[in-house]
């Protein structure tokens, strides 16, 4: 395994958007937007927008007289972010040093991105930072791993196939499940009135070979991991016994996504 180039990056990125979006991010924006109060007139910041789907939604609810921001660290979810949407303020920058004046924002969402922060109480101090007084933070995680369906599977066939990098960066997305923790992580980094809700959500893919070589092509690589393409063939033809159990009549895959919403607001300064 190396690390990827940034034609890589970018490569991964697209297909990211191209196939996590749709199966299992999209659908979890009105979630967050409603839940940060998102409304017409809004200046809202989108912290580890990725490809930049939570970004664009938030663009169609705070419209013309609002405005919304994204900031990732990754250069190939930019690139692509600004191929999808050039209209939004994009910028490369990490959540643990935001590069926007005190009180700039009426509202911070994040989503599914705080899991992989070097430093999370720093990253959510500088999201509260950017709040004006009273702002609201919405920001989702994924359940734990034990409480999802098929990615246990899935990370069990990587461990098995292509070792503990692998599958520890399908492990990733799950690190942050335990309510007890996030609150405490919320509540000690300034957050007020922290509250979290868990909700379901459905994945969605058109087959058990585009759930995994999305994660294999589209994910891995933005986590620093390249598999070989005999290593990726292995996998691909184990997955369609491993995850047998979710495939539908008409040959697609569904399981449930169960993630929670955590919510507060930025205290008087």
């Amino acid at each position: 395994m190396n690390n990827p180039s940034t034609d890589q990056q970018v490569a991964g990125a697209r297909a990211y958007e191209a196939l996590h979006v749709p199966a299992l991010f999209k659908q979890w924006c009105p979630r967050v937007l409603d839940a940060a109060s998102v409304a017409p007139g809004d200046r809202i910041l989108d912290v580890a927008c990725g490809t930049g789907i939570l970004a664009r939604e938030a663009a169609f609810r705070v419209g013309s007289t609002g405005s919304v921001a994204g900031v990732d660290p990754g250069a190939g979810m930019l690139a692509v972010a600004k191929e999808v949407a050039s209209g939004i303020e994009w910028q490369e920058c990490a959540a643990e040093s935001l590069s926007y004046q005190d009180r700039s924002f009426d509202a911070v969402v994040s989503q599914f991105g705080i899991m992989f922060f070097s430093d999370r109480s720093k990253a959510l101090r500088e999201m509260i930072r950017v709040l004006k007084p009273g702002g609201r933070l919405a920001v989702a995680v994924w359940d734990s791993l034990d409480n999802s369906e098929a990615y246990s599977e899935e990370v069990e066939l990587l461990q098995r196939l292509a070792g503990k990098e692998a599958a520890d960066a399908l492990r990733a997305p799950f690190a942050l499940g335990d309510k007890a923790e996030l609150i405490a992580l919320f509540e000690t980094s300034g957050v007020k009135s922290v509250y979290v809700e868990t909700l379901t959500g459905t994945a969605r893919f058109p087959s058990v070979r585009t759930m995994v070589e999305a994660d294999l092509r589209g994910w891995l690589p933005v986590m620093g991991v390249v598999l070989q393409e005999e290593q990726i063939d292995r996998l691909l033809t184990e997955a369609e016994e491993v995850l047998a159990a979710y495939v539908t009549a008409d040959g697609k895959v569904e399981f449930s996504a169960p993630a929670h919403i955590v919510t507060g607001v930025a205290g008087a300064v």
